[in-house]
């Protein structure tokens, strides 16, 4: 079989950051203002006391001390708490399609590309702006592709899963080269007045350009050894958004309308889901963990990658063999993986081996072995 490589990638990133002291100032301005609210049914016994968070209990838990955001000023305003933007009207860029031609371009001036080398792209992400007309096709219009565009929604996992699917469709002759885009926006669905939640996300938009490795002359070009994808149902991480929601009017603005999570179940199961995953990918392609350079895990948490990369490795990996963004980015999704990547692989010498791996809500998980050219 013909193969695949990423030539290039690229990242976009909002202006905007909010530290942790940032969140946690508006947070707990919004918990002293329901604990007083709420005192006498606390006293009760009726209603619980909400608790204050701490730049120290994000620290510990996830590992992230800022984020960077599209609307950062609703989001610390205790009256609003939410992302604050002006809706565009229908003959401007969609948001969506505006970060995503921003990385797309990075990822094709990387690749030694211009969009009349493209014939596809795929918007793949945990959340879209819209549903129709396509954000791909919006992309591929504003970059002036000739060939096709369309969206995927596969959680946290979806840039390896637009992989699998680009490095196919490649492969088959379907296409020369496909960028594959992960606009994740993702505190649009974040609960600001969950301590559980309220500090997870942040946004960003990643790009990777697929072509056939023959052909790949990028200043970072990694030849797609091999992908593999797996999916478990899991209700522990959850968002029931969408178009049916104006069935029960009332339900529309309930909690369970933005991302919720059972955290401790999460990390209790994915861990070792994902690490077995990886283990038998690599067993199956014949690679020994000894012989890895670099893991690009999914950037959710500092704690479940840490322990990931010690089961897959049979040992504590150092910060440079398993890279962490989290601190500067946040959790953005399936963007995270990719950050990683675009940020910590062009260092590695032609012939060294990395995997790129994501896991997430689903359960999903995608593994992408990878070869420096």
């Amino acid at each position: 079989m013909a193969g695949i490589a990423i030539s290039g990638t690229g990242l976009y990133a909002p202006p905007h950051v909010i530290t942790n002291a940032e969140l946690v100032e508006s947070y707990n301005e919004y918990v002293r203002r329901f604990n007083h609210a709420h005192a006498g049914a606390i006293a009760a016994g009726t209603t619980h006391a909400m608790l204050k968070s701490s730049d120290e209990f994000i620290v510990k838990a996830s590992g992230i001390r800022q984020r960077h955001v599209m609307a950062k000023e609703g989001m610390l305003d205790v009256d609003i708490m939410c992302p604050r933007l002006r809706e565009r009207s229908d003959d401007q860029i969609s948001l969506s399609a505006e970060i995503a031609v921003a990385a797309a371009r990075d990822a094709l001036e990387q690749a030694h590309r211009t969009a009349a080398d493209v014939d596809g792209v795929i918007v793949s992400a945990s959340t879209m702006q819209r549903a129709y007309p396509q954000i791909a096709i919006e992309v591929q219009n504003a970059l002036g592709i000739e060939g096709f565009g369309f969206d995927m929604l596969t959680g946290c996992s979806s840039a390896t899963f637009a992989i699998q699917v680009a490095t196919d469709m490649i492969r088959q002759g379907n296409a020369r080269a496909i960028l594959c885009i992960n606009p994740e926006i993702c505190t649009g669905h974040l609960n600001l007045r969950d301590r559980e939640t309220h500090f997870i996300f942040g946004d960003a938009c990643t790009a990777a350009l697929l072509e056939p490795a023959a052909a790949a002359d990028g200043d970072n070009s990694w030849e797609i050894l091999g992908t593999r994808l797996k999916s478990e149902y899991s209700n522990n991480i959850r968002n029931n958004f969408g178009t049916m929601n104006r069935f029960d009017p009332e339900s529309v603005n309930k909690p369970d309308k933005l991302i919720t999570q059972k955290g401790r179940k999460v990390f209790k199961e994915v861990v070792p889901m994902v690490a077995q995953f990886m283990l038998e990918h690599l067993g199956d392609m014949g690679i020994k963990t000894a012989d890895l350079k670099r893991l690009w895990l999914h950037q959710a948490n500092i704690n479940m990658n840490e322990l990931i990369a010690k089961k897959v490795l049979g040992r504590e990996a150092t910060r440079a063999e398993a890279p962490i963004i989290l601190d500067e980015y946040g959790n953005t999704s399936s963007a995270g993986s990719i950050i990683a990547f675009h940020k910590h692989s062009a260092d590695l010498k032609a012939g060294d081996l990395g995997v790129l791996c994501s896991f997430g809500a689903g359960y999903s998980a995608g593994s992408v072995v990878l070869k420096k050219n």
